[in-house]
């Protein structure tokens, strides 16, 4: 196995080494492996996780007790695709199917939640920004 060491998984990531030791205390990633010396070794999938998790900050704007539930979720989704595909059977195969239609419905259900909270925000500056213009147009001074 190819171990990386935490100065290459935050090049990788785009992350300090500071934000993968909090990731990493706050439970949003599994502790890695350690050398006999004690330092940290990274595997690839660590990296991948990583990026799922900056991502999900980033773009989703996620708080951390968000992003540790979206994870969670993400993780029972992988569990679900997992078990679906060795399932044997016609009915356990529904019933993974169900558990994974369940977990995809609470995640984008966060994500839409996320989407209509930054719509609302954006009609509030779009009304500001029309009250603001006006004021222009008229001379008068915006209403703060």
């Amino acid at each position: 196995m190819s171990w990386l060491k935490i100065d290459e998984v935050a090049k990788q990531t785009g992350l300090t080494k500071r934000t993968i030791r909090f990731y990493e205390e706050m439970g949003l990633l599994s502790p890695p492996e350690r050398s006999e010396g004690g330092v940290r070794r990274y595997t690839p999938e660590h990296v991948d996780h990583l990026i799922k998790v900056s991502e999900a900050k980033e773009v989703l704007g996620f708080s951390l007790v968000e992003l540790q539930r979206f994870l969670e979720l993400s993780g029972i989704v992988d569990q679900d695709r997992a078990g679906y595909r060795s399932a044997k059977d016609q009915k356990e195969r529904q019933e993974k199917l169900a558990d994974l239609n369940e977990r995809l419905t609470e995640q984008l259900a966060m994500i839409e939640a996320k989407v209509a909270r930054i719509r609302e925000v954006q009609r509030e500056m779009e009304d500001l920004r029309e009250r603001v213009r006006g004021a222009l147009k008229n001379g008068d001074q915006a209403d703060e």
